[in-house]
């Protein structure tokens, strides 16, 4: 069993950490409440900003599986279950909401995410 590890604003967020945020309060259709989050924001702004840029996650797998903009993550010892990382609801949060380090993804689901974030943002000219 690994530590705890609690974080504040200082600490060294870096890109694909899992991170356990509080995203509320939150509006309409807005991911909210206390979930898993995954670092999406460059390594100099995690180390420079107040703020670090998010992707919400779930553990409603089911309700939207193909989403170009969706990625199931079946297995990563940072979650209990499968779980979807929302690629079309990206944050903008202040580092204070967030609590505690979760885990790591893995190579491929960082490029599975990246993927799913030029979806989502049109980077990819509509392929």
């Amino acid at each position: 069993m690994t530590a705890t590890v609690y974080v504040t604003k200082d600490f060294g967020f870096l890109r694909g950490e899992i991170y356990f945020a509080d995203l509320d309060p939150h509006y309409g259709s807005e991911q909210g409440g206390k979930r898993p989050v995954i670092v999406i924001q460059n390594n100099t702004g995690n180390k420079f900003a107040p703020t670090v840029i998010v992707a919400a996650v779930t553990s409603k797998v089911t309700k939207k599986p193909n989403q170009p903009t969706h990625v199931l993550i079946e297995r990563n010892p940072a979650f209990s279950r499968p779980s979807m990382v929302l690629l079309e609801q990206i944050f903008t949060i202040d580092k204070e909401r967030i609590q505690r380090l979760l885990g790591q993804t893995t190579p491929d689901e960082m490029y599975q995410i990246n993927e799913a974030l030029m979806n989502s943002l049109d980077l990819n000219g509509g392929r």
